[in-house]
């Protein structure tokens, strides 16, 4: 007996193929897996713990002048000393980045003091339109501090360059301003 109702995937179909706004048709081309999921992403997902209190890391990552000493420790120093722009870092959220001499730019989406910082964060070999998303949440570790960094959405095929160069442009340089600082 044949059934009243249809599979969500048809009605979809049917949804999408039916004509919107002024007689314009739209059609559903169906993704290889029927439910449009991308089963590919890469993600990025490190701990790193530092012998400083929270708020001194959380100033490293968000004050420009403190952020500026931190990437002149980096790899990336001849990077941003050869860049046109400052580090620039807004202390609110929304507010905009430059960072590594414009190498890296973006916004902050959220800013909690101490606690949380996410960033829509992109480097200018990605092309136009292209953001990730990197969140650095930190907590108590000891005396110390536990950073743990997710970083999702950047292009294809490049998690293992942004993952090394977290590690010798954010963490190691960011630990030796800790100890000097």
């Amino acid at each position: 007996m044949p059934s009243i109702f249809m599979s969500r995937r048809a009605l979809a179909c049917g949804i999408a193929a039916a004509p919107i706004g002024l007689g314009a048709a739209a059609r559903v081309i169906p993704a290889a897996h029927g439910d449009g999921l991308s089963r590919s992403a890469e993600a990025i997902r490190q701990e790193i713990h530092f012998d400083a209190g929270r708020k001194r890391v959380f100033d490293a990552l968000t004050v420009s002048e403190q952020f500026d000493a931190v990437t002149r420790l980096s790899d990336a120093a001849a990077l941003a000393a050869a860049g046109s722009q400052p580090t620039a870092i807004s202390s609110d959220a929304g507010g905009h980045f430059t960072l590594f001499g414009g190498y890296i730019t973006g916004r902050h989406l959220e800013l909690l003091a101490e606690e949380r910082l996410v960033q829509a964060w992109r480097a200018a070999s990605w092309k136009p339109g292209e953001y990730s998303v990197a969140r650095f949440t930190l907590a108590d570790h000891g005396a110390g501090t536990k950073l743990i960094l997710d970083h999702r959405g950047f292009p294809d095929g490049q998690g293992a360059h942004l993952a090394r160069g977290w590690h010798l442009n954010y963490w190691k340089p960011l630990a030796m301003y800790l100890l000097r600082a």
